[in-house]
């Protein structure tokens, strides 16, 4: 039973990461489909987050009542339907629609995935580990959704509505193996007041402001790399910028992918989490920097790099080091509250330099990033301090 329901977590994460990537992948040609601009890129962003945090508030007492399988199902069917929908939109109030759907499903699926791997990996003993483990998957997506997108449409040929559409099937297909799935009987305990109340105390406070400069970061770049990569290559004259800009996101989800794999294997990774966290950040202030003050595409496709293995242990990391303090029976509660705070900076910084740059370039519009991972250092500090006087 494990084995089948480790799997529908690992794609419950898996599609969670589709869902938060697929804006950045198609935005360059959402913008030539539809005429629009970095601003309505921002929005479709900002509508998306807005769901997302109601829905997360909302997903924890329901799995309750009705358990992890009906979600499950739920989640891959709305996301597969959601692509379908950005696939053949015409018109951009049909893709604000997709995005709200594409906020129910990453949800679903974030709600399954999250709560269910700290106890189906790793005989439920190493919360932080699991996450990194699960959530490299979150990487995997990252690199897959891009580059299929890249090459099936620029190197094969393919339409933009055929090349989404084998993208909704897959997840699609993600919703039978969670039909057939038997899950273990693990409540999500997430209640409202229970989880408020929790803010009381300062490792989950911490947690969940770290998470509100983490997600806005991740957003951020999972959504601009691509236009801000686009932008360079075509001072360059790159005939296939676009291309090439897409390829570049991919190489930051790789990036990811691989920091998430090898951080999984560092056992007790709670003991030193938020010092990893904190030395991530730090690095992000470096190389954002890099990606404002160079024109060479090159020199921006390492700090981009170097951008996804900084990111790829904070945030599994920060909800595994606040999960090893309290009881599996407020994961839920926990987890529902830090990441539903968390989304506010995924609803003001993608926009924010979507709105910037209709004025400015996109890499004119960076530095933003630079000071919110500078908050997110001081944050992981202040949070191991909290870790470290925080009985369970």
């Amino acid at each position: 039973m494990k084995n089948m329901c480790a799997i529908v977590a690992i794609m419950a994460v898996f599609t969670l990461a589709v869902c938060f990537i697929m804006t950045g992948s198609i935005s360059e040609e959402l913008k030539s489909k539809l005429g629009i601009d970095n601003s309505a890129i921002g929005t479709m962003v900002f509508i998306f987050s807005l769901t997302c945090m109601i829905v997360q508030l909302l997903v924890g007492p329901l799995v309750d009542r009705i358990g992890h399988k009906p979600l499950a199902v739920l989640g891959f069917l709305v996301a597969g339907i959601s692509i379908f929908i950005l696939a053949f939109a015409q018109s951009f109030a049909l893709v604000l629609a997709a995005a709200v759907l594409l906020g129910i499903g990453a949800i679903c699926c974030n709600t399954v995935g999250n709560t269910l791997l700290p106890v189906v990996l790793f005989d439920g003993k190493e919360p932080s580990r699991a996450s990194n483990f699960g959530n490299a998957f979150v990487g995997l997506a990252f690199v897959l959704i891009p580059l299929t997108i890249v090459t099936l449409i620029n190197d094969l040929g393919w339409s933009y509505e055929r090349t989404l559409s084998i993208i909704a099937s897959v997840v699609l297909i993600f919703a039978v193996f969670a039909f057939i799935s038997n899950y273990p009987r693990v409540s999500t305990g997430f209640e409202l007041a229970k989880a408020v109340r929790l803010l009381s105390q300062p490792l989950v406070l911490l947690a969940a402001l770290a998470l509100v400069c983490y997600i806005g970061l991740e957003f951020s770049m999972s959504t601009w790399i691509k236009p801000l990569m686009t932008e360079l290559y075509e001072k360059t004259g790159n005939t296939n910028a676009v291309r090439d800009a897409g390829r570049i996101l991919a190489l930051f989800g790789l990036a990811m992918a691989v920091g998430r794999f090898l951080t999984s294997m560092v056992k007790n990774l709670s003991q030193i989490g938020t010092f990893v966290v904190a030395g991530g950040a730090l690095v992000v202030v470096g190389s954002v920097m890099i990606m404002v003050c160079t024109a060479n595409p090159r020199l921006v496709a390492l700090a981009v790099l170097v951008t996804g293995l900084a990111f790829a242990p904070m945030f599994p990391t920060i909800v595994g080091v606040t999960f090893s303090k309290y009881d599996a029976g407020l994961y839920g509660s926990i987890f529902g509250i830090i990441f539903s705070i968390g989304l506010l900076g995924s609803m003001i910084l993608p926009k924010l330099i979507g709105s910037l740059s209709v004025n400015k370039t996109v890499q004119q519009s960076l530095p933003i990033t630079a000071i919110m991972a500078g908050v997110l250092l001081i944050i992981a500090l202040l949070m191991g301090r909290a870790y470290k006087r925080h009985n369970k």
